[in-house]
């Protein structure tokens, strides 16, 4: 049972949240705009606002856990803000593991082709499309895993 549908990647920072989109068949992510976070409550609202826009029928936000495994002090911040989300949506907000390598790796990347100016707006929402393909790529896997 694949649901069909977008799905609406997040990268959760102190000031600004990147916002990626997947394909209908949630097979591709791609890096969409990034959120001002003035306020919680207007974060929410943006984000509410895009999720009805692309008809999103899931949010999938990366959570950093510190290199050890634990639950830090910023992942906890990111899970009160996804809490706050997760009531003011009529869709699932899940939690993917952001400790990767490839995030950072790919933020080199960005960092490295984008010019000063829009070198921020870029990483965000690169680093929320890296999350959501990551999710989507071991959905995929699973899905696939389970069909044998």
């Amino acid at each position: 049972g694949v649901v069909e549908g977008r799905i609406l990647g997040l990268d959760v920072g102190e000031r600004w949240i990147g916002v990626a989109l997947s394909d209908p068949l949630g097979i591709l992510a791609s890096p969409l705009t990034r959120i001002e976070r003035t306020d919680d409550e207007a974060a929410v609202k943006a984000i509410a606002e895009l999720v009805g826009k692309h008809e999103a029928r899931a949010v999938v936000a990366g959570l950093p856990y510190s290199l050890n495994g634990n639950v830090g002090q910023q992942a906890v911040r990111v899970q009160d803000f996804l809490r706050k989300l997760a009531q003011s949506l009529g869709v699932p907000v899940l939690t993917s593991d952001e400790r990767l390598s490839t995030v950072m790796a790919a933020q080199g990347m960005i960092e490295a082709g984008a010019s000063r100016e829009s070198r921020k707006g870029k990483i965000d929402a690169a680093a929320a499309a890296l999350i959501l393909q990551w999710y989507l790529d071991r959905l995929r896997h699973e899905q696939s895993e389970s069909q044998n």
